[in-house]
């Protein structure tokens, strides 16, 4: 078995399992129609214990790092050279309002770089995974994995995916890459599958923080299908600070149009977009 091949298989299992219970509870939820960017729900908390259960009884030395304040965090490291990043539900927004936009994202960090990432969509059946060395691959449902590979667009006819924007609004991103088009989802791990997938080109996230959990499985995915992950400096995004946020931003893009992006960004200004 290949280095790595033991962490990408339980993260997937934990993910399937997740899943399936998601699914259950998303059939019987009321939906909330204007249900906050920043809300949890029981679902999130049930999806995690079972996560983060799955992957301590296969790796119990290792750390634990995720979203939601539930019991399995309580008594393990939260960092260390070995450490899982989990967000239960990316994109609560999209689960409580029934849209069909969120996602389970596992993420592992080995010396506090991504190696291992899965992002599996419940209501779509879609899984998009990846580790280092190994290729991103994706399928749906029962169907057999296919590799994924970032698009070979530049610029002028680039897409980006982003937060979905109020009506008559224009985000910061669009506004300085005037890109050729845009697609929108709530969830930042079904954004940075799509970009590895070449479905879209370009995902920035401009907010003052995020998290660890909101990009890490994400990370993996991009880089291992040709893509390009930076911060809006250029530089390597870092992980595990003292409170697990990020405060550089995030671009994630293709790759061919990556140094472009990063230089329309710096000289514009405008609305957030994640």
């Amino acid at each position: 078995m290949d280095a790595l091949d033991r962490e990408l298989a339980a993260a997937l299992d934990a993910a399937r399992k997740a899943g399936d219970l998601i699914r259950r509870e998303y059939e019987a939820f009321a939906a909330i129609p204007d249900a906050p960017a920043h809300i949890s729900t029981h679902v999130d908390k049930a999806s995690q214990e079972l996560i983060l259960a799955e992957l301590h009884r296969q790796f119990p030395a290792d750390a634990l790092c995720a979203e939601e304040n539930t019991p399995a965090l309580a008594g393990v490291p939260h960092r260390g050279r070995r450490a899982w990043v989990v967000d239960p539900i990316d994109g609560t927004r999209g689960f409580a309002r029934k849209t069909g936009q969120f996602s389970v994202m596992i993420g592992f960090l080995l010396e506090g770089k991504p190696v291992v990432g899965v992002v599996l969509e419940p209501a779509q059946g879609r899984t998009t995974y990846a580790r280092v060395g190994g290729g991103c691959w994706a399928h749906d449902g029962g169907a057999a994995p296919a590799r994924c590979h970032v698009s070979a667009r530049g610029v002028d006819e680039c897409v980006v995916v982003q937060s979905r924007s109020k009506p008559g609004e224009v985000s910061k991103t669009v506004r300085a890459v005037r890109p050729a088009g845009v697609r929108e989802t709530y969830s930042g791990g079904v954004k940075l599958a799509t970009v590895a997938r070449g479905e879209a080109d370009v995902y920035a996230n401009t907010y003052d923080a995020f998290y660890d959990w909101d990009i890490c499985a994400g990370h993996v995915l991009l880089t291992e299908a040709g893509g390009r992950v930076t911060d809006l400096s250029g530089g390597a995004v870092a992980y595990q600070a003292a409170d697990f946020s990020q405060r550089r931003g995030l671009l994630a893009t293709n790759g061919p149009v990556h140094d472009e992006v990063l230089r329309r960004l710096k000289g514009s200004a405008g609305p957030t977009a994640g």
